[in-house]
């Protein structure tokens, strides 16, 4: 059990009162019970992105097509606790392919290496959550669950436009984002539906045009005033190329040329120089 960060209790919450021998609420016990909650939605780095490392690959790959991005990523993780102490998220936009979930993924376990609490979902798989909440042997309201997801210190969305869209979508997505950026949580995101070379009508610039479509005006503004600007990924297909890339052939050795002069390179049934030759018969020439 972890100790007060206040210094009053003994770790459980509750403060003795010793002359009246009753107990009392710790002022530490609405955080120990909120990181509760959190902790029951709480997820896990997936498996194939645990030993994700700012040295290894993929992240030495993207970061030669994407520099930018990727030196955002570091200072986002240096300052993982004052960024989501203040609410501030962090969120990727590009094609499929280009590492998008890689970072994020980076963000995530940064913030769980720091003993924050955090839930990582795709969002067609949080939407199928939210719609199990009607069933009768569901473990959550639909109230209790978004609850949660507004309770841990960072919530991680990937792959947004990958669910069908629909207004009970478009409303539930909504209360989780608009209740987050009010209670100062932050939020890390994915996204191929911003196109930074987009321009409309007139050159005005349009990128995120088929994400406001998608997932509504009123979600988006809330997340460039939780997360900023996207950040934007250009590149191949990076697994594809993984999946493709071909082993470096073995380096040939370099031939040698036979040193004439050396008898130990020679068969020893053939003559040598200055020798007679000897028949199959076994007869001298």
């Amino acid at each position: 059990m972890s100790g007060c960060p206040d210094g009053h209790c003994d770790g459980s919450g509750f403060v003795f009162d010793e002359v009246r021998r009753r107990a009392r609420p710790c002022s530490c016990r609405p955080a120990r019970l909120a990181r509760r909650r959190a902790a029951a939605i709480a997820g896990r780095v997936p498996k194939a992105f645990r030993e994700v490392s700012f040295d290894r690959e993929p992240v030495l790959s993207i970061e030669r097509a994407n520099p930018h991005v990727v030196r955002a990523v570091r200072a986002f993780t240096r300052a993982i606790g004052e960024n989501l102490a203040a609410g501030r998220g962090i969120w990727f936009a590009g094609e499929v392919g280009t590492g998008k979930t890689t970072l994020a993924m980076l963000v995530s376990k940064h913030a769980m290496e720091a003993d924050h609490t955090v839930a990582i979902y795709s969002l067609p798989r949080l939407l199928a959550m939210l719609r199990e909440t009607f069933r009768d042997d569901s473990a959550f309201s639909l109230s209790e669950l978004v609850e949660r997801l507004c309770s841990v210190d960072l919530l991680h969305i990937d792959d947004v436009g990958a669910e069908q869209s629909s207004a009970w979508v478009l409303e539930q997505l909504y209360t989780v984002v608009n209740t987050r950026y009010e209670d100062r949580r932050s939020v890390v995101l994915t996204t191929n539906l911003i196109d930074p070379q987009a321009t409309g009508e007139g050159g005005d610039a349009k990128p995120d045009a088929r994400l406001r479509e998608q997932i509504g005006d009123r979600t988006v503004s809330r997340l460039y005033e939780m997360c900023g600007t996207p950040l934007p990924m250009f590149g191949h297909d990076h697994r594809l190329e993984a999946e493709w890339r071909l082993p470096e052939p073995a380096p040939a050795a370099a031939a040698r040329a036979p040193d004439p002069f050396d008898d130990a390179a020679w068969e020893e049934d053939v003559p040598r120089y200055g020798q007679p030759r000897v028949r199959r018969g076994g007869t001298l020439d």
